[in-house]
């Protein structure tokens, strides 16, 4: 992506979106690095009643959680080394920003075709690289989605249904002796993932935990380390 490429991108999600950017630094997880992310100024605004009425839809990609500030500091402390790495639910790149600066062949995937806009925009702007997305339902994986070194995910087990689903997506895309991270901040789904994941034959480490501030509270982070074995 050209400079130029990337101000018509910038331009065109000025258009549509009331967007901000917001400076997200991770010195409080162990990193010491800066990102500006760009995102839509609020999630509650992008609520569409006929997507919800669908499928429960709802824009939690448009906020940057703190589980994502977890996963991307890992991230770039552990470095990317040119592996390949896929993100499932990238809402607006944090995660992927991260990953590409430190050196991942970063792949970035989400069920909203805006969030793929805006982590474009953000992993281009804060690495200095394209990184490739996909537009992905966890309920019909493609076929061509392909294995990876890395597969990551923060704070995606909000709903039960998903960890059946999450697990699934990790051990289809994981290749042998590949690791993954999920970051959660005790959701719901969170203890069922883990039982989901061990039968479909993935080693599922003991969470590393982080306490971290986010929306007016202070959260206590768990990152499960996953292994194919």
């Amino acid at each position: 992506m050209s400079d130029a490429t990337l101000d018509a991108l910038d331009a065109a999600l000025d258009a549509r979106f009331d967007t901000v950017t917001e400076t997200i630094r991770l010195h409080d997880e162990g990193a010491r690095e800066s990102f500006d992310i760009r995102r839509p100024r609020s999630a509650e605004a992008l609520i569409d009643e006929d997507a919800f009425a669908h499928d429960e839809r709802l824009p939690y990609w448009a906020d940057v959680w703190p589980s994502a500030r977890v996963l991307a500091a890992h991230l770039l402390q552990e470095g990317g080394e040119g592996k390949r790495l896929l993100e499932l639910g990238c809402g607006s790149g944090l995660v992927a920003a991260a990953a590409a600066r430190a050196g991942y062949e970063v792949t970035a995937s989400d069920y909203y075709a805006e969030a793929l806009d805006f982590t474009r925009a953000n992993v281009r702007r804060a690495a200095g690289v394209d990184c490739e997305t996909r537009l992905v339902d966890w309920r019909a994986l493609p076929a061509d989605l392909g294995h990876y070194d890395r597969v990551v995910a923060s704070d995606v087990l909000y709903e039960k249904p998903y960890a059946a689903l999450v697990a699934r997506a990790l051990a289809h895309t994981l290749r042998r002796g590949g690791v993954a991270y999920v970051t959660d901040p005790g959701r719901l789904a969170a203890p069922e993932f883990v039982e989901q994941a061990r039968a479909l034959g993935l080693d599922v480490g003991q969470p590393v935990t982080r306490d971290v501030e986010g929306y007016g509270t202070r959260q206590t982070i768990r990152l499960y380390r996953l292994r194919r074995r």
